[in-house]
């Protein structure tokens, strides 16, 4: 099977103070296609760092970052975002919604931006698929913490990304609302053949995955085969 991403000794540093902070160190691991991929560690350990990186929403401070078979570490910003939303799909803890768009609008926004046709009936279609169908002329603020997601979810598939990334996609949910969401995003993982990577503290989430890579102090310090299927 073809690797979807491939990460060779990836790592981040930032200047404070005149020192420089170590966030990720080092890392190696590659994911592939199809699959799905859970990134786990506790709080400041670097894994939405690690995340956003892959992802392409940051630059390394050295090392390869490969997406598709394309290395973004070479591309500018604007090449990256392109990059971006031709292959990935990016769901946010906090859900990130435009305010001022409806959730039907904010569900186009992806497809307009490529120029897409049909964006209303596509994006409609989707809603539909999360259960917001009644709710798309609803704006971020109308909506439940969990509908919001759902809304983000619809939007993150809205392109067919080829990889799906998801930091904390439970974290700001109750426990029922948090399962259906699971449900949806594994759902639409196996409908859709799209690698999905998971940012999570959730173990019993992680667990859901085919494989998990712990990190600590910004160093990849496991990696493990689960029995998911």
């Amino acid at each position: 099977m073809n690797n979807i991403l491939k990460i060779e000794n990836l790592t981040k540093t930032y200047k404070s103070a005149g020192n420089t902070l170590t966030v990720l160190n080092n890392i190696n691991f590659s994911v592939e296609e199809g699959s799905t991929f859970s990134i786990v560690g506790p709080s400041g350990s670097g894994k939405t760092t690690l995340l956003g990186l892959c992802a392409g929403l940051d630059r390394s401070t050295s090392g390869l970052v490969e997406l598709n078979q394309i290395r973004l570490d070479n591309l500018s910003e604007d090449e990256r975002a392109q990059i971006r939303n031709q292959y990935v799909g990016f769901i946010f803890q906090n859900f990130q919604l435009l305010p001022t768009l409806t959730a039907l609008e904010n569900v186009m926004v992806p497809l307009e931006l490529r120029g897409e046709k049909n964006t209303r009936t596509r994006s409609m279609d989707l809603l539909d698929k999360v259960g917001l169908a009644n709710r798309s002329h609803h704006y971020p603020a109308q909506l439940s913490g969990g509908e919001q997601q759902r809304v983000s979810l619809a939007r993150a598939f809205s392109n067919d990304p080829k990889i799906l990334f998801a930091d904390e996609p439970t974290g700001n949910l109750d426990a029922e609302t948090s399962e259906k969401m699971v449900k949806l995003l594994f759902d639409l993982n196996r409908e859709n053949g799209t690698t999905l990577i998971l940012v999570t503290h959730d173990m019993e989430l992680a667990s859901k995955t085919q494989r998990i890579i712990r990190i600590k102090g910004g160093n990849l310090i496991s990696d493990e085969r689960t029995v998911a299927i």
